[in-house]
């Protein structure tokens, strides 16, 4: 099986540029974020503190986490329910940050992620894949882009979805999610020392999917 580990910071693109690269490839695309996401629902709709461990610990026998492949893309369910848009939005992007520095949490995460790799010819993008989910991954990209273009591309992307969107609220919280990612103590976000730096400020979509299929076609 060959792996494509894509790191980077929040809103950079790497969701939908590998999943796009992954169609192209014939790869199966895993979003990790979205399994943090959806641990980040499951305790907000239980009314608890998604930065506490002691409340994620207790509540992680009791959450489900389930995702398909489709065409489409990759669809999330909690416990049965799909929640692929719910785990979208600014309240639960905040709260999955706090989540992903919980050790039991990522503990709970990392098996399903390593054995989706095991089983199939995969880009799976996240925060620590090629420096602690996947460190043998054939391919390792650091994907990032500027914190005044993620911004830019966040707002584009929720206004498309039917959401409101603050230009400054929103390049705040990457801001602070930036900072939160990067210091937290287990797994910082960090390049590994092997990958390849992809960053797409200013290019148009096209433009940076072009280059990560092509970095991926190199390797294979």
């Amino acid at each position: 099986m060959f792996a494509v580990a894509i790191d980077g910071p929040a809103g950079a693109g790497k969701s939908s540029l590998a999943k796009a690269a992954a169609q192209e490839l014939g790869f199966v695309y895993v979003d990790t974020g979205a399994l943090y996401r959806t641990v980040a629902l499951y305790l907000l709709e239980q009314g608890e503190d998604p930065g506490d461990p002691q409340a994620a610990q207790a509540a992680l026998p009791h959450i489900q986490v389930g995702l398909e492949h489709s065409p489409e893309g990759q669809k999330m369910y909690l416990c049965g329910r799909e929640v692929t848009g719910l785990i979208r939005t600014p309240e639960v992007s905040m709260a999955a940050s706090k989540v992903s520095a919980i050790p039991a949490v990522r503990a709970f995460l990392l098996e399903l992620q390593r054995d989706l790799a095991r089983k199939n010819n995969v880009l799976m993008d996240g925060r620590d894949i090629g420096t602690v989910v996947l460190p043998g991954a054939q391919l390792k990209i650091f994907l990032t882009a500027s914190a005044e273009e993620r911004a830019g591309r966040r707002v584009a992307q929720l206004e498309e979805s039917g959401h409101p969107a603050d230009y400054d609220s929103i390049l705040r919280d990457i801001q602070q999610r930036d900072y939160q990612d990067s210091h937290r103590e287990t797994a910082p976000l960090k390049p590994a020392e092997d990958s390849v730096l992809l960053d797409t400020t200013g290019e148009d979509f096209a433009q940076s999917l072009g280059r990560l299929v092509s970095l991926v076609r190199e390797r294979l």
